[in-house]
């Protein structure tokens, strides 16, 4: 599960095997126990385990402002 960037303790992660058709552009995000998963276009979130909602707007907003950098390491991950 390659780690794309940490932030404010979180690690921001795509898992190598996606499923077959590959889902769209997403990020996962992990910390203590309680997940998150973001789609990137348009950034929303796709679900999420034991986060608040201060949390998740934090998250959403870190997952916004890196966008082009998550985009950039799926492309090159998954080609």
């Amino acid at each position: 599960m390659p780690v794309v960037f940490r932030q404010s303790g979180y690690r921001f992660f795509f898992y190598s095997n996606e499923g077959d058709p590959r889902e769209p552009m997403h990020i996962h995000v992990l910390k203590d126990g309680c997940t998150a998963k973001f789609w990137l276009e348009p950034v929303s979130l796709a679900q999420s385990a034991r986060l608040d909602a201060r949390a998740l707007r934090e998250l959403e907003q870190i997952v916004q402002d890196r966008a082009d950098d998550i985009g950039r390491a799926w492309r090159e991950h998954f080609g």
